[in-house]
């Protein structure tokens, strides 16, 4: 880091890796604690609230999963909320950034390449979580005019594109990562920091959402075998 000591403060790599790993597990920690401090307290003082519906109400009402999908709906969640606070590191770099470029005339520069990896990153370990709480983009075209088993015979069918996408997700990602491992890559940037770690998140994430798409097909498969005997 001798060559960028000019540029006043830039955050070490080994630095902004191990935050990225360690504060999301610092967050949870946080938040269980004062859940387990309101659950107390509601427990003293019970308080009524509000029915939350289920993202995917379908499956939720006939069939509630078994144990490997319990496993893999687990993971995407778990992997949700543990990428969902990385959003905070992006606010704070930004301040960061503003702060040091209008109030001090000193732009950094990390900032900007450190908050585009973040949200990249984000954006690629979000896949399963997305996938376990429908909110990916779906043309709903003929999929409303549908009854509800053949809604889940259409998420059945178009099951197929999914896992072609995936797949070739997996394995394109397998190949970035180790390529940029074997070779040492680093962004073009001053900043120059490590490329591989980026890819290997592009790994995990397809291999998330990838469970997340195997877990659905499962229910859907029990489900829609059920509504049919249901029918009949």
């Amino acid at each position: 880091m001798s060559e960028l000591e000019g540029f006043g403060f830039v955050m070490p790599h080994w630095f902004y890796w191990g935050w990225l790993a360690v504060m999301p597990l610092i967050m949870i920690a946080l938040d269980k604690r004062k859940s387990r401090k309101e659950a107390a307290l509601e427990a003293s003082h019970p308080v009524m609230g509000e029915v939350q519906a289920d993202e995917d109400p379908i499956i939720h009402r006939h069939f509630e999963g078994n144990r490997l999908t319990r496993l893999i709906d687990w993971i995407s969640e778990k992997s949700g909320v543990f990428v969902a606070f990385w959003t905070v590191n992006a606010v704070c770099f930004y301040f960061f950034e503003v702060v040091m470029r209008y109030l001090f005339n000193m732009p950094t520069i990390w900032v900007h390449e450190a908050s585009y990896l973040l949200l990249g990153m984000q954006y690629l370990m979000a896949g399963g979580f997305a996938l376990l709480h429908g909110a990916h983009v779906r043309v709903d075209v003929m999929y409303n005019f549908l009854p509800e088993r053949g809604r889940v015979g259409m998420d059945i069918f178009t099951s197929m594109f999914f896992f072609i996408f995936a797949l070739a997700l997996a394995g394109t990602s397998w190949t970035f990562f180790m390529d940029a491992y074997s070779m040492g890559e680093t962004t073009v940037e001053t900043w120059g920091i490590q490329y591989w770690p980026v890819k290997g998140v592009m790994l995990l994430g397809s291999v998330l959402i990838l469970l997340a798409g195997i877990s659905k097909l499962i229910k859907d498969v029990a489900l829609f075998v059920r509504m049919g005997r249901e029918a009949s």
